[in-house]
C-alpha cells in the first residue's frame, strides 16, 4: 500500500527560484523545495506547478543527497475543481435541484443525473442537462440551484505532480525541481524620440506576460533572446541588452547582459514577482544622444517581386517615397548592444514641445556594431513619378527598354532621395542621365539631391536578355 506524502511549496530562499523566459512562448522553470521523505515507496505531491507545464521537460534533482530518493513513476493531474467539472463527474448519480416555482414556493427535487449540462444560462439554467427524478419525471434543461453530496474523485484544486518514488531512509530533503512550461513569453518593446535636429533618445523596455497557470514570487528572473531550435507536435505552428557603457548605469536595478552560446541572456539584479494573467513591464535600456539619419527611398518594385511592370501597370505612376531612420547600432553611437527583436516607436516634438508618433517599425535580434533601419511611414512633399518611354523587342529573347522617374520636392528646404530601380536577368544601362550605383544583381540606386522646391528627372535605357 502506497503511502500519500502531502507537500507545500515551502522555499529555502527566495532568490533560489529562478524563471527563464524565451521570446518564442514558453519558459524554464527552477525551484528549490523542502520535502519530508518516509522509508520505502510513497507517493509526493508536488503542487503549484504551472497548469501548461511539459511533463516529458520536469527535472529533479536532490541537492543534499543524490541518492536520497529515486523516482519510479510521474503523473500530472490538472482536472480542476469547478461548477462544470464537477457536474461532468456526476453523471449517473444523485444530485438535489432547489428550484423556485411561478407561485413563489420553493421545490427541492432529487434523482439522478443522466447528462451533464454543455453550458450554464444567466438563470442558471443547464442547458443539455438531463435529470431523472426519484418519482420518474425527465427534466430537461432544468434552472435553479444544484446540489452535489461528494466532490467526484480525480478533481483537484490546484495543477499537481504526483510522483510515485522511493527513498530507502526516512528524512528531510532539498531537492531542486525543474521544467518547461508555455504561456510566458517576452518581447522588446523601444521608443525612439527624436529632437529635430539629427539625434534621438532611445527607451528599451520588456513586456512579458505569464499566462502559465502559475504565480512566481520573488524569483530570480532571466530573459533569453535568440531563436532556440525546438521540435514541435505534428499539427503545431512551427535578452536584452546594452552596450557595456551604456548598461553600466542601469546594473543596480535592470538588467546585466552575458553572451550564452550564440543567444543572449539578461538577468534582472533584482528578485521579481511574475504572477499568472499579469503584464509585466520592465526597463531594459537607455541611450541618449543617438545619432539618427533620415533616408527617402523610392523604389518601383518594392512589393512587386520577380514581376517585370509593363505600360500603365505596375512601377509607374505617381509614387510616395518610404521614410526611413537609420542609426549605427556602435559604442560610438551611445549604443553598442545586442538589440533584441521588438517594435520601435518613433516620436518627435513639435514647436509647442508636444510629442507627436511618426510611425512604428519592427526590427529583428540586431546585434552590436550592426546598421538599424526603420520604416516609419511615406513623405507627404515629396513626390516621384515613374513611366517607361520606350520598349523595342531586340531578338526572341531580348529587349531594350527606357524609363523617366521625376522626383519633385515641395518643401521649403533641401533634401536628398534614394531611387532604387530593379531588373532581372542578363541586363545592361546603355544610357543614364547621371551617375548610380550597382548595389546587388538585380538593384541600381540614384541619389538625387533636390533644392527647396526643385524638380530633376532621371533617364535611363536598359537592354535585358533571357
Amino acid at each position: 500500500m502506497l503511502i500519500p506524502v502531502a507537500l507545500g511549496i515551502a522555499l529555502t530562499q527566495a532568490n533560489q527560484n529562478e524563471v527563464t523566459v524565451y521570446n518564442q512562448g514558453f519558459a524554464l522553470i527552477k525551484e528549490v523545495r523542502q520535502i519530508s521523505l518516509q522509508a520505502g515507496r510513497q507517493n509526493l505531491a508536488i503542487e503549484d506547478v504551472a497548469q501548461q507545464i511539459e511533463t516529458n521537460s520536469v527535472g529533479i534533482k536532490c541537492l543534499g543527497n543524490p541518492n536520497a530518493l529515486e523516482v519510479l513513476e510521474q503523473n500530472y493531474q490538472y482536472d480542476l475543481i469547478s461548477p462544470m467539472a464537477i457536474l461532468n463527474k456526476a453523471i449517473g448519480k444523485t444530485i438535489r435541484l432547489s428550484r423556485i416555482l411561478p407561485n413563489g414556493a420553493k421545490e427541492t427535487i432529487e434523482g439522478t443525473m443522466l447528462s451533464a449540462p454543455s453550458g450554464i444560462g444567466a438563470d442558471m439554467v443547464y442547458q443539455g442537462m438531463v435529470l431523472r427524478t426519484s418519482d420518474g419525471r425527465i427534466l430537461l434543461n432544468p434552472a435553479g440551484e444544484l446540489e452535489v453530496t461528494s466532490i467526484p474523485d480525480g478533481l483537484i484544486s490546484r495543477p499537481t505532480l504526483l510522483w510515485d518514488l522511493f527513498a530507502p531512509t526516512a528524512g528531510s530533503q532539498t531537492i531542486e525541481l525543474s521544467y518547461l512550461t508555455r504561456g510566458m513569453s517576452w518581447t522588446a518593446d523601444y521608443v525612439l524620440t527624436l529632437d529635430g535636429s539629427g539625434t534621438g533618445d532611445i527607451k528599451g523596455w520588456v513586456t512579458m506576460t505569464n499566462q502559465s497557470g502559475a504565480n512566481f514570487a520573488d524569483a530570480k528572473l532571466k530573459l533569453l533572446a535568440g531563436d532556440v531550435q525546438r521540435v514541435a507536435p505534428r499539427g503545431a505552428p512551427g535578452i536584452i541588452g546594452g552596450g557595456r557603457e551604456a548598461l553600466s548605469k542601469m546594473v543596480d536595478a535592470g538588467f546585466q547582459e552575458e553572451s550564452l552560446f550564440e543567444y543572449h541572456l539578461y538577468t534582472l539584479q533584482r528578485p521579481a514577482t511574475i504572477r499568472n494573467n499579469e503584464t509585466k513591464q520592465l526597463s531594459l535600456l537607455e541611450a541618449k544622444g543617438v545619432t539618427v539619419t533620415k533616408k527617402l527611398v523610392v523604389d518601383s518594385m518594392l512589393n512587386f517581386g520577380m514581376y517585370y511592370p509593363s505600360e500603365g501597370e505596375v512601377g509607374t505612376g505617381i509614387m510616395k517615397p518610404q521614410v526611413r531612420l537609420e542609426f549605427l547600432n556602435k559604442t560610438d553611437n551611445k549604443l553598442g548592444m545586442p538589440l533584441p527583436a521588438g517594435n520601435f516607436k518613433v516620436y518627435q516634438r513639435d514647436k509647442s514641445g508636444s510629442v507627436q508618433m511618426l510611425g512604428e517599425d519592427r526590427i529583428i535580434h540586431t546585434p552590436r556594431d550592426e546598421k538599424v533601419s526603420l520604416v516609419v511611414g511615406r513623405s507627404f512633399d515629396v513626390v516621384a513619378e515613374r513611366k517607361r518611354t520606350n520598349f523595342r523587342r531586340l531578338s526572341p529573347n531580348s529587349f531594350e527598354e527606357s524609363f523617366e522617374i521625376e522626383v519633385r520636392n515641395r518643401k521649403q528646404e533641401a533634401d536628398s532621395v534614394v531611387v532604387l530601380e530593379r531588373h532581372y536577368g542578363d541586363w545592361r544601362v546603355s544610357e543614364t542621365s547621371q551617375k548610380w550605383d550597382k548595389l546587388d544583381a538585380n538593384t541600381m540606386q540614384y541619389v538625387v539631391a533636390l533644392k527647396a522646391g526643385e524638380s530633376k528627372k532621371i533617364t535611363y535605357t536598359v537592354v535585358t536578355k533571357w
